[in-house]
């Protein structure tokens, strides 16, 4: 078969076939396919679509473009089970929900990814926790996760190898909005983990990648009919990024905040709400609980009796952290030199907030990548940011910015007065929770 023709196939708006697109996808990981090419065939995709047939054999040809984990010889007693978030500001849900699903019987080997645009990466926070290997070999991780009952590590090398190359192309090209292509990038991953349930939270919000609900619902429902008919039963929830989740943005700040939820020594209600409901949802694809009620009684176990957080820390010390960091973590976190108040210049309730702007200020806080070669400052960030509805003023700051110096505080400060509204009149909070969606 020739590349070109089946580029032109696709141009012209015709299905391609199984083979075509395996044929496709065995150049892009053997570097067969030219650069061009594929930046040709991500284009036609992106304007042509896909048919679900089509999307299902491409998540399986980029699954199989590499290793793929089987856990049915480890002996396990319980589910192999994962969540994918699309992205968001503050969502640092998988760290709370990895352990907590071990703990309720589920095995988690949770495959995530560096920050993305304005959006944190759930492996950038944990790399801010000294010593932690966030890309361990396939035998650490498979031990840990036995043994522990879940490890959240990085793309491995082998591990959807013709994922990490047409991502790079696509991001490059302008072609990363496309819903086949999103798909097709985060299934085969999760796939390649042997998973026998995946639960998505697909993010809508001005803070998210699908700022609208039909956008969201569209990535949902692409996710799940995709997922369900490459054999891995799949739900997906689509919540709420209008606000940053939970109090805290940043690697740092949101590690120390995960902890404190863990621990029971504070917990954020919409950041709660969005975790548990997660959780449930896994607990119900594994067949672990039968139903929600079941669920959450579960996971009420798993937190107050401190379980979740014992897992947290042993999966830490496994993955060469410190094996005390849930007791001391302030003792092994490195602080940001400069943490201040950012107070607005008026009293009310906060209106709306924009969150994407906010994302960026972490950026430009040193919290981000300008450049793929840049190194984040895992110290810097936001804390005790208030939520929509909540009042604030000159005695009652919008947040807690962590700088570097006090130029970099200014202007971040400066960033989150602009990005937030204020009223003096009652508002009107979403709900973190707005669907479910799953295959009829």
């Amino acid at each position: 078969m020739l590349p070109q023709e089946i580029i032109r196939k696709k141009r012209n708006g015709d299905v391609l076939s199984e083979a075509e697109i395996a044929h496709f996808v065995i150049g892009i990981t053997d570097g067969s396919i030219t650069e061009g090419q594929v930046a040709a065939f991500a284009m036609a995709v992106f304007f042509r679509g896909m048919e679900m047939p089509e999307r299902i054999a491409l998540t399986r040809a980029m699954m199989q473009s590499g290793d793929v984990l089987d856990w049915s010889r480890d002996g396990l007693s319980g589910p192999v089970i994962d969540k994918h978030s699309t992205g968001g500001v503050g969502d640092k849900v998988s760290l709370m929900l990895g352990p907590i699903a071990a703990a309720c019987g589920c095995f988690v080997p949770m495959i995530s990814g560096r920050g993305l645009g304005h959006t944190g990466g759930t492996l950038d926070k944990f790399d801010s926790i000294p010593g932690y290997q966030a890309q361990p070999d396939t035998a650490l991780f498979r031990r840990v996760v036995r043994e522990v009952g879940c490890a959240i590590i990085g793309q491995t090398s082998n591990l959807a190898p013709a994922d990490r190359r047409l991502y790079a192309i696509r991001d490059v090209t302008a072609t990363v909005e496309s819903i086949p292509l999103i798909t097709a990038s985060i299934l085969s991953k999760k796939l390649a983990a042997g998973l026998q349930g995946l639960v998505m939270d697909v993010k809508s919000g001005n803070g998210a990648f699908m700022p609208t609900l039909d956008s969201a619902r569209q990535l949902a429902d692409s996710i799940v009919r995709v997922a369900s008919g490459a054999g891995v039963k799949t739900t997906a929830l689509i919540t709420d990024m209008s606000q940053v989740l939970g109090h805290a943005a940043g690697h740092v700040t949101e590690v120390m905040e995960a902890i404190e939820y863990l621990t029971g020594k504070r917990r954020d209600p919409r950041l709660d709400d969005v975790t548990r409901t997660l959780v449930a949802e896994m607990l119900l694809v594994g067949g672990v609980c039968q139903s929600a009620p079941e669920a959450m009684s579960k996971i009420d176990a798993a937190l107050s009796s401190g379980r979740a957080a014992e897992i947290f820390g042993q999966m830490v010390a496994a993955l060469g952290g410190p094996a005390n960091l849930v007791d001391r973590p302030g003792a092994h976190l490195p602080s940001a030199p400069v943490v201040r108040p950012c107070t607005p210049v008026a009293t009310g309730r906060i209106a709306s907030i924009d969150t994407r702007a906010v994302g960026v200020a972490l950026i430009e806080l040193g919290g981000g990548r300008l450049r793929p070669q840049d190194k984040i400052d895992h110290r810097v960030g936001f804390s005790d940011f208030r939520a929509l509805g909540e009042e604030v003023g000159p005695h009652q700051p919008i947040c807690l910015v962590h700088a570097v110096d006090g130029a970099s505080w200014s202007r971040a400060a400066d960033a989150i007065r602009a990005a937030v509204r204020l009223t003096g009149e009652m508002v009107r909070v979403p709900s973190p929770i707005h669907q479910r969606i799953a295959v009829d």
